[in-house]
């Protein structure tokens, strides 16, 4: 079961019946020769790491050595049990809670997986186990919507960009968003095709977006950038369960990401030269953590 768009991966699931996850069980199958049992409990390993490191973010007090980043997850969760009024609701806060446990136990040099990568790590599982709860998914349901993820990733890392010195934040934090997107259509019930709606929905509202890490490390504002990541994905989700459609296809969308990544200046991909990075605040966090000089 080989694809190498998302309307091939749509049109695979739809003409055999069957759910995008289940399509990218079978394509690991061939291209990896394994079982579906040993696949399936690489996944399931994958997702208890992704646990651990919420309940870690959310439990204690992790905070990176630079001391830019920590605590934020728990702030977000107590004031989410304890607020008499969400502005944004209780499920969506959840993922952002979750999404940001996640990326501040990265950025505390904790483990994680990377979803498609380590500055992107918390958007995916915030969302998949803020959904479960919501919709009292089990394990398996958990385990299929990471293949989800997978597929969708897959798709944009053969045709665009997943990392930020090669595309920008909108490589990594808007491919995590789209995968999530994706992943909790299918654990609510989604067809293939809202899946892929989903993806469309969440990644061009991700377009653009630098990356600009103060003082060059993977925190600030990367951890923020996740949470507000998870929440456009449960927020798409919801739209292309109710029916909305994108406008721009779906590849289309990946494929301007790709141009618009390509056209980003290299100050804004990953180097610190630019964006957030290069604000006066920015420059003195520099130079309080390393001691170094201002760059031009």
């Amino acid at each position: 079961m080989r694809f190498r768009t998302v309307a091939e991966l749509v049109e695979i699931a739809e003409s055999e019946g069957i759910p995008i996850s289940e399509v990218m069980i079978r394509s690991e199958m061939e291209a990896t020769g394994q079982t579906r049992e040993r696949i399936i409990k690489k996944m399931e390993e994958s997702l208890e790491v992704m646990e651990k490191a919420i309940r870690r973010g959310l439990e204690e007090e992790v905070r990176s050595r630079s001391g830019l980043t920590g605590g934020d997850a728990r702030r977000i969760d107590q004031y989410r049990r304890s607020a008499k009024v969400l502005l944004s609701g209780s499920h969506v806060l959840d993922a952002v809670a979750k999404a940001t446990a996640t990326s501040e136990v990265n950025a505390a040099m904790g483990t994680i997986v990377a979803t498609p990568t380590a500055g992107s790590c918390g958007i995916l599982p915030g969302c998949v186990f803020a959904a479960a709860e919501i919709l009292g998914s089990d394990r398996e349901q958990m385990v299929r919507a990471l293949f989800v993820g997978g597929a969708i990733g897959y798709v944009i890392a053969n045709n665009a960009f997943i990392s930020g010195a090669a595309g920008g934040c909108q490589a990594e934090v808007g491919s995590a968003t789209g995968m999530a997107a994706a992943a909790v259509v299918e654990m609510a019930g989604g067809t293939p095709s809202m899946s892929a709606e989903a993806v469309a929905i969440a990644l061009k509202n991700m377009l653009g977006l630098v990356c600009d890490p103060v003082a060059t490390l993977v925190e600030a504002p990367c951890v923020k950038r996740n949470a507000m990541g998870a929440a456009i994905a449960m927020v798409a989700a919801d739209m292309a369960l109710a029916g909305v459609r994108s406008v721009i296809p779906t590849d289309e969308v990946i494929e301007a990401m790709y141009r618009i990544g390509r056209d980003m200046p290299v100050s804004l991909k990953e180097t610190a030269l630019g964006g957030l990075a290069a604000t006066p605040t920015g420059r003195a966090l520099e130079r309080k953590i390393f001691g170094t000089p201002t760059k031009e």
